[in-house]
């Protein structure tokens, strides 16, 4: 619902959003068959239904092709320079922290350049909702390895293959502190959708990891997570107090491995894990994170906890150094004591 307010301050009516609302004028010019598409058309039927005015939505993004989304959506937006979306969304929280706040990134982005503002918007839990386009390559500068980019993959920039170590986003974004960690696939639309409103609604940092290909310089990145002939076995879909099945007829299961601390293989029944994405400590949601084939790879929420955000901390900071000062407001604070001015 979106309220029209009068000159004198007045509700005037209540006007139910669409998703026609929210895509704007511009030529969206992503290539034909690129699941950024999906994700732009799932973001937009979703904030409708948060009842959220546009004019306190704002997008901001890096560099890259997932970076042109802001352009796309009929909200105000803030297309950054390369890796930094994440330091303007910070800014403009603690600024407003009135606004619902969102980063479009992709892996290079966010992973490369952006890396050490990724680890640091986790721990401090700045109330803004990451997604992570995520396709193992570099699309807008054609093709070159990312840093989720396979070892031994064969780009322009690694044609006798890449010889490092992908990065985990999942695990670095745990490993960090994040309160809120997911990952979907773009071309699942029902899970995906349902994994973004989590993610909105959730208080505090929201990452998702988004897997998708990219048609012209990676189009199987996750072929065997989502082929409709292999992802049975190479999906473990999430859901908060069930166990950890997969498989045809979810025959399969993960368990805890006999000797030594980590999870193994085996039937459904006895012994069986059971999600618990609200665990205190992150040893649980990081042995999701971190699962690999012949694993299956761990979809849906992984954790999601309540910790104070860094907004509220930082208004409470401010309350406190006025209160302690004596002065009427932080303004007042600031301006008190020696000042000076440069000429």
């Amino acid at each position: 619902m979106s309220a029209a307010v009068s000159v004198d301050g007045t509700v005037e009516s209540l006007v139910k959003l669409t998703r026609k609302d929210f895509v704007s004028g511009q030529e969206v010019k992503w290539c034909p068959g690129c699941a950024d598409h999906a994700v732009l058309a799932g973001v937009q039927r979703l904030l409708p239904e948060l009842g959220i005015p546009r004019e306190n939505i704002v997008f901001v993004s890096g560099i890259g092709c997932s970076s042109r989304f802001p352009y796309y959506m009929n909200t105000y937006g803030f297309h950054g320079i390369h890796g930094r979306p994440l330091p303007i969304a910070t800014g403009i929280k603690l600024a407003n922290p009135e606004l619902s706040v969102w980063v479009v990134t992709g892996d290079g982005d966010a992973l490369s350049i952006g890396g050490n503002h990724f680890i640091h918007a986790m721990r401090r839990n700045v109330d803004v909702k990451v997604l992570l386009l995520d396709n193992r390559i570099y699309g807008l500068t054609k093709g070159q390895a990312s840093p989720t980019s396979e070892q031994g993959k064969k780009t322009r920039s690694t044609p006798f293959g890449s010889v490092d170590r992908p990065i985990n986003p999942l695990a670095l974004a745990i490993g960090a502190g994040a309160t809120f960690v997911a990952r979907a696939l773009a071309t699942d639309v029902p899970q995906l959708t349902s994994v973004l409103e989590r993610a909105a609604r959730h208080k505090g940092t929201a990452f998702v990891q988004i897997l998708q290909n990219c048609p012209i310089f990676n189009d199987d990145a996750y072929g065997a997570i989502s082929s409709k002939t292999t992802r049975a076995d190479a999906q473990l879909r999430l859901e908060h107090n069930q166990p950890l099945v997969f498989g045809a007829d979810s025959a399969r299961a993960i368990r805890m491995a006999e000797s030594g601390f980590g999870l193994a293989l085996g039937q459904a029944g006895e012994g069986t894990l059971v999600h618990d994405e609200k665990a205190e400590g992150i040893a649980f949601a990081m042995a999701l994170a971190t699962l690999e084939p012949p694993f299956p790879q761990a979809l849906g929420v992984l954790r999601c906890v309540e910790l104070p955000t860094l907004e509220e901390l930082t208004h409470e900071r401010h309350l406190e150094a006025v209160r302690q000062k004596g002065a009427a407001s932080v303004a007042q604070l600031l301006e008190s004591g020696d000042v000076w001015t440069v000429t």
